[in-house]
């Protein structure tokens, strides 16, 4: 296994004339997981599976740049007004050289929370702080 140094998340949502794209330095909650109903006829040793819900699950994307237009804005903005955006693309794990490493689906993402930077003046901070998304998993 690799361990990537210097690597970097490139992040690209859309949905409904939003978008939303940037680097991010660290990613979480990419991860998908279902609820399934057992079902045992009698006599048999072996239970079917049938698939009942998928769960929602909250992905975060902290300490980015937003690179491209201001999607976030527009989002944020959207949601104020009572709308709420679906967004699906794509992340990214791309190395120190650019090279696309791994990539993970994303679809049906929702945004739940945004915590802008500290605001400090001693020293920069990045445009983006923490962003959180709730939607029913990647692939």
């Amino acid at each position: 296994m690799d361990f990537l140094s210097g690597s970097y998340f490139e992040v690209e949502l859309y949905g409904n004339d939003v978008e939303l794209a940037g680097r991010f330095i660290s990613v979480s909650g990419l991860a998908m997981e279902v609820e399934y109903e057992v079902y045992s006829e009698g006599g048999s040793n072996y239970p079917r599976y049938f698939f009942k819900e998928s769960k929602p699950q909250v992905l975060v994307l902290e300490q980015g740049v937003i690179t491209e237009g201001d999607g976030l804005s527009e989002l944020m903005a959207r949601c104020v007004q009572g709308q709420s955006v679906a967004l699906s693309g794509r992340i990214t794990l791309r190395d120190t050289f650019g090279t696309a490493r791994r990539s993970w689906a994303i679809t049906g993402a929702h945004l739940q929370k945004y915590l802008g930077p500290e605001l400090n003046s001693n020293q920069p901070a990045l445009a983006v702080s923490r962003l959180e998304l709730l939607y029913n998993g990647c692939f």
